[in-house]
């Protein structure tokens, strides 16, 4: 029986650290050499690349296009689409990604002739409410890795690894998936810049060998790390000298040269569906790993939502532009390409200075055709009767009592909320401060607060607004408002608290005045659930990520999103709420955390642990973490509202 050997080729033109004017010599070295390689040996590659991508290349080597064109053609190459640009789904709205894929695939046939029947997700990002999108713009699989969602379900077959499969998206959608390797592609580019023998990754891809006929991913990643270097790490390897695309030559030669190995296309993995080892339906996300990503832990979502040379600013201008868009009856079809193109992942991790800044000049400007047009107003300009809401000062404590919310602020910690109760749900606080010694255990004996945050920077000591205010109180017409200003090491911090009675919702006003470049992790909004007012085996989180579904998951395991995995990265996780919404709580009722995306592009963040037969369950909201794609950026300008409810699980 044979080995399958399957590969797919990832090219960017738009590759963050490649300079426009290097692209020329991209396409002379990179890709040229790789359709050489399928034309003199008669491969059956598959080629990936974004519409945007294939759109330059056409623009400055028609012929390239032209010889990939004929080998599709002639069956030897296949094209695999990714969409227009190379954007991050679970990040973005559902009706970006829409619009990502149906305009890639039409530029995608416009040029080649060809419509793509496979997608690529994008950085191998993947959430189950994207792929009812997939499916409905006609794709027919996916390729997506299998070695981190394989690492949340240990239950999993490891030859499943070997044929494909079923993803389980939301609204009962599924997809057949691909699997790519990230082992393998990563064993492939050591090779291929000579950190590895022949014999030796010969001997790895004879390693999957068996007696029956099963398909592997030989190399699923990037193109231009061949004979060719970005400059993106100090750490990045010199060209092999002998070399690297004649190593590749010579890698694909000997396995050719292997009777028991033949190498197909990657739809053709497809032709095994059949088997009875092929085809499970398989739920990739989880609790602990809601966005699975490519790669190792230091590669995951938040690369591309809050770290980056200014990520989370950006992504917040993307919304208010997508805000506009989607209310403005005269947005074009280039209009909705600009800002698939101005919302990818490229621009988001180590793109050098020139592109930044022609970035930002391109987004200015676009910026500026839509600006006033957003439809969605400020939250606190609402007016609502006034209601009546009493306070009253006890020692440290605030409380606030209306018809249906109570509400106790500590001033001795900078209007921490130390109990919240919605009387019209029941008389427990659903969330508020666990005090020290609440949990009988010294690792957890400390205080954990609600409605504050925290900024950490690497080698300093934290930031946090939990220091002693007197607080200005007012009652309005829009309700109860309680401000208080909190001096810091880094300058001040407007806090306002706007108890809504009648909605039965707080709202936390955050402004931040911090004009010192920073690196670190701002965390803000907390909520520390009270463990005595939920069912402690019934416990869930819910969001969006990317869809217009909501995804659900069941906490059971320990988890935790912005534990740091080193001194460089401070998260391993985060949830998209791509709709501005995240909720965690039982079956009965939850607590909801609503933010507005076109105001600060946040990401929530969830804490799940078992303490003793008790459970610690926390969310935040992360502004911004750090990671090897960090650069200092200002919190100068940094306005931001978060409300607060309790209402039943949404079903």
């Amino acid at each position: 029986m044979s080995l399958l050997l399957y590969n797919f080729f990832h090219l960017n033109l738009a590759y963050s650290a490649i300079a426009e004017s290097d692209r020329l010599r991209v396409i002379e070295r990179c890709y040229w050499p790789l359709l050489n390689l399928a034309r003199k040996h008669d491969l059956p590659f598959s080629i990936e690349l974004s519409a945007y991508t294939l759109r330059v290349i056409d623009e400055l080597d028609p012929s390239w296009v032209r010889e990939l064109t004929d080998l599709i053609n002639n069956g030897n190459c296949e094209l695999i689409g990714s969409g227009y640009a190379q954007i991050i789904a679970p990040l973005v709205p559902s009706e970006v990604t829409c619009k990502n894929l149906q305009i890639g695939g039409a530029e995608y046939e416009r040029i080649t002739g060809v419509r793509p029947r496979i997608a690529l997700l994008n950085e191998q990002a993947f959430s189950s409410g994207t792929i009812p999108l997939y499916v409905a713009a006609g794709y027919e699989a996916v390729v997506m890795e299998w070695d981190n969602p394989a690492t949340e379900n240990p239950n999993w077959n490891p030859v499943w690894r070997y044929f494909p499969q079923r993803i389980k998206g939301s609204q009962n959608s599924h997809i057949p998936v691909v699997w790519n390797h990230s082992i393998s592609f990563q064993k492939f580019q050591r090779y291929a810049h000579g950190e590895l023998t022949l014999h030796e990754i010969v001997a790895y891809i004879k390693s999957h060998q068996c007696s029956d006929t099963r398909a592997f991913s030989l190399y699923g990643n990037d193109v231009e790390i061949f004979d060719y270097r970005p400059g993106r790490y100090m750490t990045e390897s010199q060209i092999n000298g002998e070399g690297e695309w004649l190593r590749i030559a010579a890698l694909y030669a000997a396995l050719l040269e292997e009777p028991k190995i033949r190498f197909i296309k990657t739809s053709d993995v497809l032709e095994l569906r059949g088997s009875n080892q092929a085809d499970h339906l398989l739920r990739l996300e989880s609790a602990a790993q809601p966005i699975p990503v490519k790669k190792q832990d230091k590669y995951n979502v938040i690369r591309w939502a809050v770290t980056g040379r200014d990520d989370r600013r950006i992504n917040s201008r993307c919304w208010r532009i997508f805000d506009a868009l989607r209310g403005a009856t005269f947005a074009s079809q280039d209009d909705w390409m600009e800002l698939c193109y101005l919302w990818s992942s490229d621009f988001r991790t180590h793109i050098t200075q020139e592109r930044w800044d022609e970035f930002q000049d391109r987004l200015s400007n676009f910026e500026q055709k839509w600006a006033g047009l957003s439809v969605r107003p400020p939250v606190l300009k609402q007016d609502f009767p006034k209601t009546n809401i009493v306070h009253r000062r006890m020692g440290r404590y605030l409380e606030i009592k209306g018809q249906n919310l109570f509400l106790k602020l500590n001033c001795s910690k900078g209007l921490a909320v130390d109990e919240f109760r919605d009387l019209t749900v029941g008389d427990l606080s659903a969330f508020g401060t666990l005090h020290h010694g609440y949990f009988d255990d010294i690792h957890w004996s400390a205080d954990f607060y609600s409605g504050h945050f925290v900024f950490q920077s690497p080698g300093h000591h934290k930031v946090t607004d939990l220091v002693a205010v007197e607080p200005d109180i007012k009652v309005t017409k829009l309700g109860m408002m309680v401000t208080a200003v909190i001096k810091t090491p880094l300058g001040k911090v407007f806090k306002t608290w706007f108890i809504d009675d009648q909605a039965r919702e707080l709202r936390l006003n955050y402004r931040i005045h911090w004009n010192e470049p920073l690196v670190g992790s701002l965390r803000l909004g907390y909520v520390t659930l009270n463990p005595a007012a939920f069912e402690a085996g019934n416990m869930n989180y819910q969001s969006h990520n990317g869809g217009t579904d909501l995804e659900t998951f069941t906490l059971k395991e320990n988890i935790a999103h912005g534990a740091p995995l080193s001194f460089l990265l401070s998260a391993s996780q985060a949830v998209g709420m791509t709709s501005g919404l995240i909720a965690t709580g039982d079956r009965g009722k939850q607590v909801k955390l609503q933010i507005d995306k076109t105001q600060q592009a946040l990401v929530g963040m969830v804490t799940h642990q078992g303490v003793n037969g008790q459970k610690f369950t926390r969310i935040c909201l992360s502004a911004l973490e750090h990671d090897d794609t960090s650069k200092p950026n200002e919190l100068s300008q940094f306005e931001t509202e978060i409300r607060y409810s309790l209402g039943p699980f949404i079903s």
